[in-house]
């Protein structure tokens, strides 16, 4: 089995632009995958892992079998290897270099009835990743990002998804092309925005629906606004019109939810 033990290794300096460069990531169709459980995720949800570097004395045979698979490659690293390209604080000891997944619109598969969730021009990648996370636990059949902002693989989306990044259906596109792609599914679209609004708890979302929220800053573009069946927002009763756009989400997607029959 090969070994690595020196952080000027080449390849450990590649890897650690993988983790740091957008502009790596889409030129090698990779990226790296940190965590035994965000491991686990990804290879649940079909992602080609290529290669698994990971420290002996932090993670056994055992451990580590069932993460790699039998077609990764396997590397011993050191804690001084591992901690260069680790991101997060707390330690696991294993880094996977996996192939990235095309984000095409048509490569989405949905069923008769779809609940999918639109993020316009979403930046932080703390709010991506918990868009994620709401996504995942409602279930929702897609997640659509429009005119994205950041590129999904950046590893502060991967942790701050916990892993979501890996059982969500991911697609992104322009705002025209999402827009058309939704009108094309017969698919009814409720934008979150103050202009022209009905309240949100008041729509029938039982129907093919896409629920579409924008920046905390600005929310979402024009093209949204005239686009949809019904704009819609969450009635407030403080001083603020606006909530974090991750919060804002989860209360319109599990209303859909409820509508649809989701019980505790």
């Amino acid at each position: 089995m090969k070994q690595i033990t020196s952080t000027q290794n080449p390849y450990i300096k590649q890897l650690v632009q993988l983790q740091e460069k957008a502009k790596a990531r889409r030129q090698t169709g990779t990226f790296l995958i940190e965590g035994q459980r965000e491991l686990q995720l990804a290879r649940k949800g079909g992602y080609e892992i290529d290669t698994v570097l990971f420290v002996p004395d932090m993670l056994n045979e055992a451990q580590l079998s069932p993460l790699a698979g039998r077609e990764a490659e396997l590397i011993e690293i050191n804690r001084e290897v591992y901690q260069k390209l680790a991101y997060r604080d707390t330690t696991e000891g294993v880094i996977a270099i996996a192939k990235t997944k095309s984000l095409s619109l048509d490569d989405l598969e949905l069923g008769n009835n779809p609940l999918v969730l639109i993020a316009e021009a979403t930046e932080k990648p703390g709010n991506l990743g918990a868009l994620l996370r709401t996504a995942d636990a409602a279930k929702l059949d897609a997640v659509i990002i429009a005119n994205p902002k950041t590129d999904l693989y950046n590893p502060n989306i991967v942790r701050s998804s916990v892993g979501c990044l890996f059982t969500n259906q991911i697609a992104t596109g322009t705002t025209e092309e999402v827009i058309a792609y939704l009108k094309s599914k017969n698919i009814n679209i409720y934008c979150a925005t103050l202009q022209d609004h009905a309240f949100y708890n008041e729509q029938d979302y039982t129907a093919p629906s896409a629920l579409v929220v924008g920046t905390e800053a600005t929310g979402l573009t024009q093209l949204w606004r005239d686009g949809s069946t019904q704009n819609i927002i969450i009635p407030m009763q403080g001083e603020i019109d606006s909530m974090n756009v991750s919060v804002a989400a989860a209360i319109l997607i599990f209303e859909a939810k409820r509508q649809r029959g989701f019980k505790l």
